[in-house]
């Protein structure tokens, strides 16, 4: 019903992703396969509605509209079998901006976040930026899979420990955290009374087999320290109508994160957002459900095409999220080598791995939420150029 093989011409649309002047000469016709917004045409129910809003001139201080609140409800029910209430959700204008809030509303200057690594890097940001000490908890690889490092974690937990940010799905080693793993989790950081931020905005790109689960929803013990950021940016690529939803079951927890909001002045609702999801929570999960197909057919196409034509670097299994995370190890390059393979022999811009911190070296990020030909185009040059460059 829906066409994802369309290429969608987003130049001159103000596009971060496809604004290629702050790239070097030489490489601006590079393919741009980075930050994580999909080149695919919105759903035409939600396009419609936003087109409908607009047809009233006047675009005013607006209000979140009991609609507003109940499709999350019911999408949050429907698809992830976790029933929240109304008062639970407060808004942001985005995942990043209430990570930041998080950090101030629950901590002071000095007082220890743990991350883990490699890992989105706004986290890392928001914990330096705002004059909290960086703890470091590394993701490690077990049979080809990476996995959370439990002995570490409890090790370094100590009095000055306030919050744990968690990636679910992990960006961007792919990984949808199985329930004994949320489970232990939980356990450690109740017991040492830590507060779990879970990042949740790709729950709804779900590629494996592993079901996602609210880490919130997993018990009361559980409700009682999470404070959970989610949005419709990245199920229904929404990310410039800058809107997400925090949950918060814990009244006191959620009396401070708003204080935050309030202190900075962040309570009004972007307009067109505040539509897009109603319709995108209402009338979007066909859309949806035939993204999934696609975009698992596009990984089933990097991980073959990887495999048969260029052995040398291998492709980790994306349980969640569009964003496949390659080891480009066995190429025996630099950091900075590897950049310039990517992006000046390959034309192609991915995000480098160290920019995920700890364990990003040798890997590259790559974003398959485009049209099948734009993937295999891309894959073509990179084959060509790590044959050029042996």
């Amino acid at each position: 019903m829906y066409n994802f093989d369309t290429i969608v011409d987003r130049t001159n649309t103000y596009s971060i992703k496809w604004d290629r002047d702050e790239l070097p000469e030489g490489c601006r016709d590079a393919i741009s396969m980075w930050i994580a917004d999909m080149d695919f045409a919105c759903s035409p129910d939600i396009v419609k509605a936003i087109q409908t809003r607009a047809e009233h001139p006047i675009y005013g201080y607006t209000k979140r509209s009991e609609k507003y609140y109940q499709s999350f409800i019911d999408w949050m029910r429907h698809r992830n079998g976790w029933s929240i209430k109304k008062d639970w959700i407060l808004f942001s204008p985005g995942v990043v901006p209430a990570l930041n809030l998080a950090v101030l509303a629950y901590t002071h200057p000095g007082d220890k976040i743990i991350i883990q690594p490699p890992v989105y890097n706004p986290f890392s940001d928001a914990v330096l930026n705002n004059s909290r000490q960086l703890v470091e908890n590394p993701l490690i690889i077990r049979d080809g899979r990476y996995t959370m490092n439990f002995e570490d974690l409890e090790r370094k937990i100590d009095a000055q420990t306030k919050l744990l940010i968690l990636c679910s799905p992990h960006n961007p080693v792919g990984r949808v955290w199985a329930r004994d793993e949320l489970s232990k989790l939980i356990d450690i950081c109740s017991s040492r009374n830590v507060l779990i931020i879970s990042d949740e905005i790709h729950s709804d790109i779900i590629l494996g087999t592993e079901v996602h689960r609210c880490t919130a929803s997993m018990s009361d013990r559980a409700a009682a320290i999470t404070i959970t950021l989610t949005a419709p940016n990245k199920t229904f690529n929404l990310a410039g109508l800058q809107i997400a939803n925090i949950v918060i079951p814990n009244s006191e927890l959620r009396k401070a994160f708003m204080q935050q909001t309030t202190n900075i002045g962040l309570n009004l609702t972007n307009t067109f957002g505040m539509v897009a999801q109603e319709v995108a929570y209402t009338k979007g999960e066909p859309w949806l459900e035939e993204l999934l197909l696609y975009l698992k057919e596009n990984y089933a196409t990097l991980k073959s095409f990887i495999e048969t034509h260029i052995p040398s670097l291998k492709v980790f299994p994306l349980e969640g999220t569009y964003l496949p995370w390659l080891d480009c190890r066995g190429l025996g390059l630099s950091d900075s080598e590897l950049h310039d393979l990517f992006l000046k022999k390959a034309k192609l811009w991915l995000d480098d791995g160290i920019m995920f911190g700890t364990g990003g070296s040798g890997f590259m990020r790559i974003n398959i939420a485009c049209p099948r030909s734009v993937l295999i185009k891309a894959l073509e040059q990179l084959e060509n150029s790590i044959m050029t460059n042996t």
